[in-house]
């Protein structure tokens, strides 16, 4: 079995355990006591929500790779009001400057019945604020902030509120929960024998490419009078 660790990560916290050197950031070890650990992916600084851990390398690799291509749930408030067209644009992807977003599930929402934030979020006067709950699929730095502001609605506030199946139910800032959940399946240790078996292959292949070329090439040699030089020899005279 491998532990995971379900952890709500309060804003203006490291995703990571040491902290850098002259800095008085809080980090994960300000929070969490436990042994070998490590984060199964990140989350923002200025971030808040579900951050998992985890004892276990392949479990760690599964979901913080974006090629298994995890569901992660955010709950994000915004400056404005987006309309249907600016929805659908957040839906079909936008284009950002490391290429194009993939689709997203985004719905309005109400606002979540969530902890006061420290400090609070800045609101400029005269400017209304709405609740966005976003699907993605990718972990690119930043990605829901910069999907926003694409479209013209800054993130001012973002919680990230489930990743796959973990969700980060009855959690308040800085408290963790810790599940014993089942040891990813192995790779099949016959793939790796396919793929030696396919290398072995075509290395035979070039071998028996080059030894048919060689004995081509001693085959014109001999046609041509068996000469170094190449030149027939000239017959004697009777």
């Amino acid at each position: 079995m491998a532990k995971l660790v379900l952890f709500n990560k309060p804003f203006q916290v490291m995703s990571q355990f040491s902290r850098p050197e002259d800095s008085d950031k809080q980090t994960l070890a300000d929070f969490i006591d436990l042994p070998a650990v490590y984060p199964a992916g990140r989350l923002d600084y200025d971030s808040e929500g579900l951050l998992l851990l985890t004892d276990n390398g392949q479990l760690q690799h599964q979901i913080a790779h974006p090629n298994h291509k995890a569901a992660k749930v955010y709950w994000v408030q915004v400056e404005g009001v987006p309309n249907k067209e600016t929805l659908n644009q957040l839906r079909k992807g936008v284009l950002l400057k490391d290429g194009p977003t993939r689709p997203a599930l985004v719905n309005s929402i109400p606002q979540p019945d969530l902890w006061e934030r420290n400090p609070p979020v800045r609101f400029r006067a005269n400017i209304p604020t709405s609740w966005l709950e976003i699907t993605i699929t990718e972990g690119r730095n930043r990605q829901v902030r910069r999907m926003t502001a694409a479209v013209g609605f800054p993130t001012l506030r973002l919680i990230r509120a489930a990743i796959g199946e973990w969700h980060i139910n009855g959690l308040q800032p800085g408290e963790f929960r810790t599940l014993e959940v089942a040891d990813p399946a192995p790779k099949p240790k016959h793939a790796g024998r396919k793929s030696q078996n396919q290398a072995a292959r075509t290395n035979n292949g070039k071998t028996a490419n080059k030894r048919h070329r060689q004995n081509e090439t001693s085959s014109s040699k001999d046609f041509a009078g068996n000469s170094k030089s190449g030149r027939i020899p000239r017959r004697k005279k009777t």
